[in-house]
């Protein structure tokens, strides 16, 4: 029985898993969106996103930190620059898992994770609609009629 274990252990080792899902995580910050199966995704969800939040208060202890669970320079230094200015006014949730369905080979479930902000398909909606509620009423609209003129040029010909 498994009550109370949260951790996925993948089939691998613990240094195997670390290793795995901190390549993972620093090909997500890279590229934005991964495509790997279903349950490496849910795992890499659970390493990637208390980094995401970290990344949000740039100071030397939380850079420490996330350098310590990513190990490449590199994506640290695109997650403080580039990922956590986009990110700031979200309370959480800083990726998606979208399901792809089964890979040829050993039909297993395949998953795309993909940071949310960096989705331009799902947020042009919302850009759309900032718009500001409007009165159903009427209102005071004045609407003046101009005259309108006929063609004279016909007469002419």
């Amino acid at each position: 029985m498994r009550h109370g274990k949260k951790v996925n252990h993948l089939g691998r080792k613990t240094a195997h898993r670390k290793a795995m899902l901190a390549n993972m995580a620093c090909s997500l910050i890279e590229h934005k969106r991964i495509n790997t199966t279903v349950a490496k995704a849910k795992a890499l969800k659970q390493f990637v996103e208390p980094m995401i939040t970290k990344s949000k208060e740039d100071t030397t202890h939380n850079r420490r930190i996330v350098m310590a669970n990513l190990r490449q320079k590199e994506a640290v230094i695109e997650l403080f620059r580039d990922v956590a200015p986009k990110i700031a006014d979200r309370p959480g949730g800083y990726t998606r898992i979208i399901k792809l369905g089964n890979r040829l080979g050993d039909n297993a479930d395949m998953a795309m994770i993909e940071l949310v902000d960096y989705n331009e398909i799902y947020n042009a909606d919302k850009a759309k609609k900032k718009t500001t509620r409007r009165s159903r009423r009427g209102g005071a609209k004045t609407t003046e009629t101009a005259p309108v003129e006929t063609k004279a040029s016909n007469e002419e010909e």
